[in-house]
């Protein structure tokens, strides 16, 4: 990579990150938001029981146990197919969960109640940021990195895996909002902070072995 283009990529993670820390800061001292409530309104206006299973869809495989298994099934075909340092960097992407669940403790935001929106899926866990939006962006981002990258591959698998994971990543801030399971600003914070790991997890893939650091 060039100097450029390095700098380039430090100075947005650097906008990503502070973003998000403002998020932080504002969602810290205010946990609720008149706009969440009205963005959630907006989502939750249609429904029906169809669009209800759809969005438990996409939302599954950011679930535990699934998304365990998701991330050590991909890495067991990688490494089937002699693709050793994909299977090592798909592992990694699982480590997003710690990186949500850490800050979910920090700030302590309760989740969306029934008395102000309607509940589909029930969640137990604290509510900044969406560790489901940061799993997908983190995961499927880097899987679509891979399937752009790794020739090797069918055209067409590469095709069809890239654009499934794209809609993933770009349903499931919906899908959350939908269930009734997060507020806007979650699956935002959520968004920035997975763009800043899936950045920085595919610098050090893309980094060839002699590169300077």
């Amino acid at each position: 990579m060039s100097p450029y283009r390095r700098r380039l990529l430090f100075y947005l993670l650097c906008i990503l990150l502070l973003g998000f820390f403002l998020l932080t800061a504002f969602i810290y001292f205010y946990p609720e938001s008149g706009a969440d409530q009205e963005f959630s309104e907006e989502i939750q206006e249609h429904q029906h029981p169809l669009l209800d299973n759809l969005m438990r869809g996409i939302s599954v495989f950011g679930s535990f146990p699934y998304s365990f298994s998701m991330v050590v099934a991909t890495a067991v075909l990688f490494l089937i197919f002699k693709f050793k340092k994909e299977a090592l960097f798909i592992c990694l992407t699982g480590c997003s969960w710690l990186v949500s669940s850490s800050i979910k403790i920090i700030v302590d935001r309760p989740r969306p109640t029934e008395d102000l929106v309607r509940i589909v899926e029930e969640a137990n866990r604290k509510s900044f940021p969406s560790g489901h939006v940061l799993f997908y962006v983190v995961f499927f981002g880097f899987l679509t990195l891979l399937m752009y990258h790794l020739k090797s591959i069918p055209k067409t698998l590469r095709a069809v895996i890239g654009i499934a994971s794209l809609f993933l990543i770009f349903s499931v801030p919906v899908s959350r909002i939908y269930l009734g399971a997060h507020w806007f600003t979650d699956v935002l914070g959520g968004f920035l902070l997975g763009i800043a790991c899936l950045l920085t997890l595919s610098f050090y893939y893309l980094k060839k072995p002699d590169q300077e650091t």
